[in-house]
């Protein structure tokens, strides 16, 4: 991982009092619309019986709605505990203790240690990366039939509002930075471990991408 990103960086960002707002959030007005975006989509395809690893889920909640739609399995993957304990809360609060494994680790240097999905999930997560292709490949290896992405747009606007933030966190000397990664160059890779672009959905700041296994029905 890159000096700018460090488990350091990510759990000053992403910690207790963030996974606390974000279980709040959640409990009140269920999915954000990003989040439901995948939800939906991947309802409309087809959950049932399936599993699902999604890397960088923070409290699980699109685990929670994918399981609760039918789904048989899902495991999470964090780089830092911080999310743990409400994570945990919320599993139990819909009695799904026994369905969801979390797990972690750093998923694109070892991802070897988890087991391929029939889904898998990455919300938000490839933005906060700095290398895109060991992420994006690794996260193609393991989908046995679908990957979906959401990232910052690539605009410059979107580019001039992250550099500001990042000047932030800089100046705070957090260890952690936010990328906007070429959509090209995030589907490109992807393909090229198997997948193919199905999906391509752009709101007013994210953009999402469903790709599916070549073998796999359309």
């Amino acid at each position: 991982m890159s000096d700018c990103c460090t488990p350091k960086g990510y759990r000053k960002v992403f910690n207790e009092k963030s996974a606390c707002k974000e279980a709040k959030n959640y409990r009140r007005k269920g999915l954000d619309a990003t989040s439901r975006s995948i939800v939906d989509l991947l309802r409309n395809r087809g959950i049932g019986g399936r599993t699902v690893l999604e890397v960088g889920g923070g409290i699980g909640a699109v685990q929670i709605e994918l399981l609760k739609a039918g789904a048989a399995k899902a495991v999470s993957v964090e780089l830092t505990p911080t999310y743990e304990a409400v994570a945990a809360e919320l599993i139990s609060e819909a009695g799904l203790e026994h369905q969801v494994e979390r797990r972690l680790m750093d998923f694109a240097e070892n991802g070897q240690q988890v087991e391929p999905a029939d889904i898998v999930v990455l919300n938000r997560v490839i933005c906060c990366y700095p290398d895109m292709a060991k992420l994006a490949g690794v996260a193609a290896d393991h989908a046995r039939d679908v990957l979906v992405m959401t990232f910052p747009k690539e605009t410059w606007w979107i580019r001039l509002v992250l550099s500001v933030a990042n000047l932030g966190f800089r100046v705070a000397r957090r260890e952690f930075q936010v990328f906007v990664h070429s959509p090209k160059q995030i589907v490109a890779t992807s393909e090229r471990h198997g997948l193919r672009e199905t999906i391509n959905r752009s709101g007013f700041f994210w953009q999402m991408i469903a790709l599916e296994r070549v073998s796999s029905p359309v």
